[in-house]
């Protein structure tokens, strides 16, 4: 039965729930669209004080080298050359579980880099998958609200997650990889993490290039079946933690060879599909990785608290040469992540020694607000000013976006010729052997199983039949036999 329409907090109808309000179709987001701002913003202040999502995490410093010249590409300094080499801090995490969850659970890790460079710092918060579940910024309360406990049971309930799912075919990429052999990493040091955003870089000369990053492990991949997880994970819950820790603590520092996918500016309004799409990857055939650089984490934190919870990572944190792209999901993060941090840590959080930057510093004039440690003195806080503050550069850290036009709204995605929810899922099941198959049948229908309306369930594997006939109709048996 239905309450009436969605409205706002204010209790305003709400005329679209589903895409961002953009600056023509395929533009960027708009900060007129009060209805995003007040999702994402009261999203982030649902719990306190851990994070609301990716509370469970790990970290540790290292050094990124770079191995190959992009110079034709991107003008950030810290990527200006063979040998360049920069200080990071990588947080991994999982995804939906709270602060005391297990670390070997089927879901998502987080990939947050944060690179020190001699221009700021410059963080790229990604996934150890190249997609994710949905590719508006709108929907992500929606989602995460799925994933968490329901507010009648106390307990994550299957129904509300794939009911979700069902409703949201865009996730049916995601899923397959969620619930394959990669969904439940052995440990940190063995996976791969992907910026999984399209980047724009850009030149000396002004040219612009699309970029997604890849950081394969160099420990190679491995994996835990659903079995061995459910075991670890009650015996050692902390044990992708662990693993990191006294990896490092032996000498024997993981690393990942890095790369990028990049794809000239004008490739992408007639590229088969949108290139901005969170939910497709771009195939390595079309757009090939090339090796930039090599990640090494070589010293662990020396208080978890003050170092990996108290870490914050947006973004939004550029640099000259490195930039964003009309990715709604991206649009939405810039300003979803550095709210969160602002609310949970507090304003000051950038002067905490994990997060401020190590190879320049932060001349701003941001001042008071809690935890201020009086740095700037009695410098002004204004600017332009005749005291000698500091002034504007006069070029942006990116090139404008063009080729955009119509009027405001909330426009969905622009249609290209291979803008379907299905494909890529497919093409991922047919790559699959027949034993993975057959595993990822398994732990498809055992979530499946769980939920307690057959229209839900139904709808559900219709989707992965729309990816694949042969995924569907093994689904649609495996789920059958296993409700009775």
């Amino acid at each position: 039965m239905t309450q009436g329409p969605l409205t706002t907090e204010a209790g305003a109808p709400v005329a679209d729930n589903q895409n961002s309000e953009t600056a023509g179709i395929g533009g960027p987001v708009l900060v007129q669209d009060q209805l995003l701002l007040e999702k994402l913003a009261h999203f982030n202040r649902e719990r306190i004080p851990e994070r609301v999502v990716h509370a469970r995490g790990a970290g540790a410093y290292g050094t990124f080298t770079v191995t190959a010249d992009v110079t034709p590409y991107t003008r950030a300094a810290f990527l200006a050359g063979p040998g360049e080499e920069t200080e990071v801090f990588l947080r991994f995490s999982t995804v939906a579980g709270n602060l005391g969850s297990a670390d070997a659970v089927r879901d998502p890790r987080g990939f947050a880099l944060k690179f020190y460079t001699e221009e700021g710092n410059y963080d790229l918060v990604g996934n150890n998958t190249p997609v994710f579940f949905i590719r508006d910024a709108i929907k992500f309360p929606d989602f995460i609200h799925t994933q968490k406990r329901d507010p009648y049971t106390g307990s994550q309930e299957a129904d509300s997650v794939w009911d979700f799912w069902g409703l949201s075919p865009e996730s049916t990429h995601q899923v397959t990889w969620l619930f394959g052999d990669r969904g439940i990493p052995a440990s940190y040091r063995h996976m791969d993490g992907f910026g999984s955003h399209t980047y724009q870089w850009n030149n000396a000369a002004g040219e612009v290039f699309w970029v997604k990053y890849h950081f394969k492990t160099d420990q190679g991949i491995k994996n835990l079946t659903a079995e061995e997880a459910g075991v670890l994970a009650g015996r050692d819950p902390d044990s992708h933690q662990r693993d990191l820790r006294e990896a490092i603590e032996r000498g024997e520092f993981p690393s990942w060879t890095v790369g990028v996918q990049i794809m000239p500016a004008a490739d992408a309004a007639t590229y088969r599909f949108n290139p901005f799409d969170l939910t497709k990857v771009w195939p390595h055939a079309d757009y090939p990785v090339v090796e930039i650089g090599r990640l090494e984490l070589n010293r662990n934190p020396g208080n978890v608290f003050a170092e990996v919870e108290q870490s914050v990572f947006s973004p939004a944190h550029f640099v000259p040469g490195i930039g964003p792209s009309p990715d709604k999901m991206l649009q939405g993060r810039l300003f979803a992540y550095g709210d969160a941090h602002r609310y949970r840590v507090g304003v000051n959080a950038g002067h905490l020694p994990v997060n401020r930057p190590h190879a320049t510093e932060a001349r701003t004039h941001s001042r008071d607000g809690l935890l201020y440690d009086g740095r700037h003195g009695a410098a002004k806080n204004y600017e332009p000013n005749s005291f000698g503050g500091p002034a504007q550069t006069g070029r942006a850290l990116w090139q404008p976006y063009d080729g955009f036009a119509g009027g405001t709204g909330g426009h969905p995605t622009p249609p290209h010729a291979e803008d379907d929810d299905f494909v890529q899922a497919g093409d991922l099941y047919r790559l699959m052997t027949e034993p993975e198959k057959e595993r990822l049948i398994a732990n498809l229908a055992g979530s499946l199983a769980q939920v307690s309306r057959a229209d839900i369930a139904e709808r559900a594997v219709e989707n992965f039949r729309s990816a694949d006939a042969d995924f569907g109709k093994r689904l649609d048996t495996a789920v059958a036999a296993l409700r009775g």
